[in-house]
């Protein structure tokens, strides 16, 4: 074997040779910030249930931990527009004459 292909060899890439001792490690990378999702809110028509749905935009700028909260609220307030459709309706002032 010649001294030629012995030191080419050696540079081969891939196998440790002085070609990868002058590779610089690479920078760690930042992770991305919070980015809105562009989901389109359909209006319902139903100005309660709207408020609501408008209320989830507020994740769209927060950290993942943080939707946790936002999500709750607005599942609380469809839960309870939900069942206000179940009550009975309330008569008014002048419906309980006899």
């Amino acid at each position: 074997m010649s001294d030629e292909a012995a030191d080419t060899r050696a540079e081969a890439p891939g196998e440790g040779g002085a070609g990868a001792a002058a590779k610089a490690p690479a920078e760690p990378v930042e992770p991305a910030g919070p980015a809105a999702l562009g989901v389109v809110r359909t209006p319902t028509g139903h100005a309660g249930v709207d408020a609501h749905l408008a209320r989830l935009a507020d994740a769209d700028h927060l950290a993942a931990d943080g939707h946790v909260e936002v999500y709750e609220d607005v599942h609380r307030g469809l839960r309870e527009a939900l069942t206000a459709l179940d009550a009975p309706p309330v008569p008014g002032p002048y419906e309980n004459r006899s």
